[in-house]
């Protein structure tokens, strides 16, 4: 006689933590990281993390007839050698500031801040120390981190590995929206970069591979940091506060962030029909990180200017008579300011002198 099956019994015993997924390792994370979330509250923040979506009154900003503006970014590749050199307390501020500084781009003050972390098994601590950096980085900015998603996604990822996105929305005064008309004789001012910032790092990986250098090596370019890794991981820098005052002044015309496709491709993208730019290259000075990784891939000039910042993250367009204040107040606000070239009839950017 054959025993009939228990239809109640559970032979394999399965549970959520076996296949891979650490519930009350996830909820750690949370409790780690509330104070440091707490520490961006703003005007407008109704309530703290937890929730199933976060909260914001608008009307509590003070705006009368604001545009919200929305953005989204992620590291890219630069994460790569955060994780393969366990340096992860700024790729948070690279994570805020690639959208942040795009949000200034259209005049809007960023109010808040989301961000989604994605792992196969999930380290509190790397993930405290990586969401303390957005946080410092939203403060920073002036925007609260609003909330998240921390996904454990096991077999996605390899041990160690993790991924990143963030989701800011600001607000801008419909009359105060960027950018406005250039014109012909507009003056371009460069804001200096704090290095190479979060894009062209699969060009910088292949860089540094073919020259034979590891991470821990220290850098074959003048640089203070203790390794190559170190230096390449300097965080994208914060644009924020300097901008929105540059943005108040009655002359400014436009503000570019210079991301991936350098000046070339995203100077235009702020400039009205039927003008161009003629940036003066012998104006720029060149930071010796991007000297070395030109001449160690030996880029072509156009190459390099399309790929990387080359030691320009934002980029300004003023009227000429408001130049000087203009500059003056840049530089109030701790930004190094350049004098790049002029807004001219035609379209797209062309250079005189050359990177040095």
């Amino acid at each position: 006689m054959t025993d009939t099956p228990d239809p109640k019994a559970r032979p394999n015993r399965l549970s959520y933590a076996e296949a891979g997924v650490d519930i009350d390792a996830g909820n750690a994370l949370v409790d780690r990281i509330k104070p440091a979330a707490a520490a961006t509250d703003r005007p407008g923040v109704m309530a703290g993390l937890g929730g199933f979506g976060g909260l914001f009154d608008l009307a509590a900003t003070g705006y009368r007839d604001p545009v919200l503006v929305a953005a989204t970014d992620g590291v890219g590749t630069k994460l790569r050698i955060a994780i393969d050199t366990c340096e992860v307390d700024g790729i948070g501020q690279d994570l805020v500031a690639m959208c942040v500084n795009d949000l200034v781009c259209q005049g809007a003050e960023p109010l808040f801040f989301l961000d989604y972390f994605a792992t196969g098994k999930l380290s509190v601590e790397v993930g405290t120390r990586v969401v303390e950096g957005i946080a410092r980085a939203c403060a920073a900015a002036g925007c609260a981190l609003l909330g998240g998603e921390t996904a454990e996604m096991p077999g996605m990822y390899a041990p160690g590995d993790f991924d990143l996105a963030g989701f800011a929305v600001g607000a801008v005064e419909r009359d105060a929206m960027l950018p406005r008309a250039a014109r012909p004789g507009d003056v371009i001012l460069g804001l200096a970069s704090d290095g190479v910032h979060s894009n062209g790092y699969s060009l910088v990986r292949r860089t540094v591979d073919l020259a034979g250098l590891g991470w821990e090596a220290s850098p074959p370019f003048d640089d203070p940091a203790a390794t190559l890794g170190q230096a390449l991981l300097r965080p994208t820098r914060l644009y924020v506060k300097a901008a929105l005052a540059a943005a108040a002044r009655p002359g400014l015309r436009a503000l570019c962030h210079v991301t991936g496709g350098g000046i070339s491709e995203n100077l235009p993208r702020v400039l009205s029909d039927g003008t161009g730019a003629e940036i003066d290259l012998d104006a720029l000075t060149l930071p010796p990180v991007f000297d070395w990784l030109i001449r160690a891939a030996g880029l072509e000039e156009a190459e390099a200017l399309r790929t990387y910042n080359c030691g320009v993250g934002m980029i300004v367009v003023v009227d000429p008579a408001e130049v000087e204040v203009t500059a003056a107040v840049l530089a109030d606000h701790g930004q190094t300011v350049m004098s790049l070239g002029r807004v001219v009839e035609g379209e797209g950017v062309t250079y005189r002198g050359a990177l040095a």
